[in-house]
C-alpha cells in the first residue's frame, strides 16, 4: 500500500499533522497525552484519544508501506524469545532480525514451546518469501525440534553468545513496555509491537557505524521516504 492508496478524507487535520503525530509516537517513548502536549506546544489543539486513533488506523499502514521498501533480508537469521505480562500473565514475544539488525517478524505467544517454534518459523518463510542460509538461536529445545520438521535443510547454529543481535534488538521493545506500563491485551500488543517495528527501526540507522556528515545525510533520505509514503510529499490531501 503506498501514499496513493492512503485516504485522509474527512479528517480534519491536514496530513502533516496526522503524520508527525504517528512518528512521534512509534518513535520516541511517548504517551498519547504527551504526543497531544507537544502539538499543543506547536499550536495544534487536539485530544490525546484524536492521536490514539490516528495511530491505530494508520500506523500499521505506514510501516507496512516502509516495509515494502526495504531492501531482501539478509541470508543469516537471528531468533529469539523474552516474556512479555499482558495483564498479569506471562506471555511470549518471538521476533527474528538479520545479520543487519533489520526485523524480520514479531509474534507475541502463550508458550515457547515445539508449536510455538513451528508457527514462528513457517510465518517468518510465508512474510519473507525466501528460506535463510542459517539460523542463529539460543539453547531453547524448541528451536531444534522445530527446525527439524520445518526447515531441516537450513543450518542451524545454537550458541547463546552469537544471537547477542537477536537479544539487543528486543531492547527498544523494552522501553516501550515500561513507557506504556505494559500491554493490556495480547491483540493490542501484537498490533502495537508490528507497526512499531516497522516505523521506529527506520529512523535507527546504525548511527555507530557513521561519522556525523553521513548519519545526517541518511536520516535526510529516511525522512524523504516518509513523507512519500504518508503522502506528505504527494499532492495535498488534506480535508
Amino acid at each position: 500500500m503506498g501514499s496513493a492508496s492512503l485516504s485522509y478524507k474527512g479528517y480534519r487535520y491536514p496530513v502533516e499533522v496526522i503524520s508527525h503525530c504517528v512518528w512521534l509516537y512509534f518513535r520516541f517513548p511517548l504517551s498519547f497525552r504527551e504526543v497531544e502536549e507537544l502539538m499543543l506546544e506547536r499550536g495544534v489543539t487536539l485530544s490525546y484519544e484524536t492521536v490514539r486513533r490516528w495511530c491505530a488506523k494508520f500506523g500499521q499502514r505506514y510501516a507496512d508501506s516502509l516495509r515494502r521498501r526495504r531492501p531482501r533480508p539478509g541470508d543469516k537469521w537471528h531468533l529469539d524469545e523474552v516474556f512479555i505480562e499482558i495483564n498479569g500473565v506471562q506471555k511470549y514475544l518471538w521476533r527474528a532480525v538479520d545479520q543487519d539488525g533489520m526485523v524480520l517478524d514479531i509474534l507475541v505467544q502463550n508458550r515457547r514451546d515445539k508449536a510455538a517454534a513451528r508457527l514462528f518459523f513457517r510465518r517468518l518463510m510465508k512474510k519473507t518469501r525466501t528460506v535463510p542460509r542459517v539460523i542463529i538461536t539460543d539453547k531453547l529445545r524448541s528451536y531444534k525440534a522445530a527446525h527439524r520438521e520445518v526447515m531441516p535443510s537450513v543450518e542451524h547454529r545454537c550458541h547463546k553468545g552469537l544471537n547477542n543481535r537477536a537479544e539487543n534488538s528486543h531492547k527498544p521493545t523494552r522501553q516501550r513496555e515500561r513507557a506504556m506500563k505494559g500491554f493490556r491485551g495480547t491483540g493490542a500488543a501484537q498490533r502495537f509491537l508490528s507497526a512499531f517495528s516497522g516505523i521506529s527501526p527506520h529512523f535507527r540507522p546504525r548511527r555507530h557505524l557513521m561519522t556525523a556528515t553521513d548519519y545526517r545525510a541518511e536520516m535526510t533520505i529516511r525522512f524523504t521516504i516518509w513523507e512519500q509514503i504518508t503522502g506528505v510529499a504527494g499532492p495535498s490531501t488534506t480535508a
